[in-house]
């Protein structure tokens, strides 16, 4: 059954979706998928609440009095324990249902327009308004990408909707987030044909498995999880894979994106008192200074452009290192900024350029003075290059932690050779991952694969952490057999003369000249 979800949800975005790129189609049926479920949501709550009452959903009458009572109370349940509410005309059914067989029938554009905006109306001034506020502003069904004209347009919304009326999500016995993860499993399929764009909204599942399970070595529960870029969410709901979360932050700055992660987070069921995502520019305007967090994951975006004011310098997160990240450059702002908000007893693993492990400059002074005088620097792994969408270029995972067990050394691994090619992609293998997983935990020295340097030798290194000046991947090439060559070409030349004569032999035959 999951993996029939999956399939069968992607094919139908892709055949939906006809002409229109496949990017721009994301947000749609992406949509869509989310207002379906929070329909079956509601409706299977509702049924639930009024089950001692001999009644369902559907049976109630807006129009009639006592009915409205119902309703009243209905949306007060609602509202406190799924944070929304919908009536029963304004569920996904009932609406796919006011269409006829052919796709024409009522115009209800309009309609959809006004359900989901009282579906965001019915959280204001509750507990759940940040969670839901302007969660559908990217569902224009007014643009022009589904159509020239409005009838084109309410064309494809009928059959988008028609179709999803037909997958039954099947809510209250799909277990383990079947359906969140088909849904994470779209948003990957869309990122895998975004291009450079995929990289601001999702991080590949392989690597957030493997930043995952390294924040959560020898835990079974975490307070907190954290992620400062968190594009669609997806680093946060792995980290939740792996081990129970208390809560999950993140802070995202692209709207779009930002109203991806909080859809996502609610398609995995998570309750919206559960999860705080933020959105604005997480260096400029930070939205949790005030908290530490047991664990940190994180992709940012690779060698951002940030305004490296001065005034920062007085900024509790930059402060002590004496120099801010290049103004070019921003991937050590987003490591101090993440160090600033780990917890005492957490563990922090991101996603960064290799750039970050060698450049000079305020970079190499903010390196020294975060192993030299800090020494929080607990591992380098390098992974593959073409791992990431949108980006050929080779990253490395950097993993710090304040209270270390292994304060005396670092350890570095190179697992750059070690992935499956798939098309034009790399991929880590899950044998990949859990050796890298495994080295860490053991901190194992392996020739050509991991090294544990010691502070001194980094020092002596002047505190370059370029990962071939610890891990020795230096292959020699076999020496060349001189003897064995010159008989292969002895041989190749004997059958060179064997083809000519017998070319020439047939060219006799036939009564013309040999072409040669």
């Amino acid at each position: 059954m999951p993996e029939d979800l999956k399939q069968l949800l992607w094919r139908l975005a892709d055949t939906l979706r006809g002409k229109m790129d496949a990017d721009d189609f994301r947000d749609y049926i992406l949509g869509f998928i989310f207002y379906k479920y929070l329909s079956e949501k509601m409706h299977s709550y509702a049924d639930e609440i009024l089950e001692p009452d001999g009644i369902t959903y559907l049976d109630i009458d807006e129009d009639k009095k006592e009915d409205k009572e119902i309703l009243f109370h209905v949306r007060a349940e609602a509202i406190d324990t799924l944070g929304y509410y919908l009536k029963p005309s304004e569920l996904f059914g009932a609406l796919a249902s006011r269409t006829n067989a052919e796709g024409k029938a009522h115009f209800i554009l309009d309609e959809l327009a006004k359900i989901l905006n009282n579906l965001e109306q019915s959280t204001m001034g509750t507990a759940s308004e940040e969670e839901f506020s302007h969660l559908f502003e990217d569902l224009d069904l007014r643009s022009s990408k589904l159509g020239k004209t409005e009838d084109e347009k309410n064309k494809l919304v009928v059959r988008v909707m028609q179709h999803l009326d037909q997958i039954n999500f099947d809510l209250d016995n799909l277990q383990n987030d079947v359906l969140g993860d088909a849904y994470e499993y779209l948003i990957g399929k869309f990122a895998s044909g975004a291009g450079k764009k995929a990289g601001e909204f999702y991080t590949p599942q392989q690597v957030s498995t493997v930043l995952a399970r390294l924040v959560t070595v020898g835990k079974k529960r975490i307070k907190n999880a954290y992620d400062p870029t968190c594009g669609s969410g997806s680093l946060l709901l792995r980290v939740g894979k792996e081990v129970e979360v208390g809560a999950f932050y993140g802070q995202e700055s692209n709207p779009t994106t930002y109203n991806l992660c909080r859809m996502n987070m609610i398609m995995h069921d998570l309750h919206f008192k559960k999860f705080d995502i933020k959105r604005d520019d997480t260096l400029e305007s930070p939205q949790h200074l005030d908290m530490r967090f047991e664990a940190i994951v994180a992709n940012p975006p690779f060698s951002a452009v940030w305004s490296a004011s001065p005034l920062f310098m007085s900024d509790d997160r930059f402060a002590a290192y004496g120099k801010l990240a290049p103004k070019g450059t921003a991937d050590f702002a987003f490591v101090q900024h993440m160090i600033h908000q780990l917890d005492d007893k957490g563990t922090m693993a991101c996603v960064l350029p290799h750039g970050v492990l060698f450049r000079g400059g305020a970079e190499g002074h903010i390196r020294e003075y975060l192993i030299k005088e800090k020494n929080y620097l607990d591992a380098i792994i390098g992974l593959p290059a073409n791992i990431f969408y949108g980006t050929g270029i080779p990253t490395c995972i950097m993993v710090v932690k304040k209270k270390r067990e292994h304060s005396d050394n670092v350890l570095f691994i190179d697992a750059s050779q070690h992935f499956e090619k798939v098309k034009t992609q790399n991929f880590l293998r899950p044998q990949d991952i859990d050796k890298i997983v495994n080295t860490y935990k053991a901190r194992t020295e392996e020739d050509k694969y991991s090294y544990v340097a010691s502070l001194k030798e980094i020092a002596e290194n002047d505190y370059n952490l370029n990962i071939p000046r610890y891990v020795d991947t230096f292959e020699e090439e076999e020496a060349v057999n001189l003897k064995a060559v010159a008989k292969e070409l002895k041989k190749l030349d004997a059958d060179m003369k064997t083809t000519d004569a017998s070319i020439e032999k047939f060219c006799k035959e036939l009564g013309i000249d040999a072409p040669f």
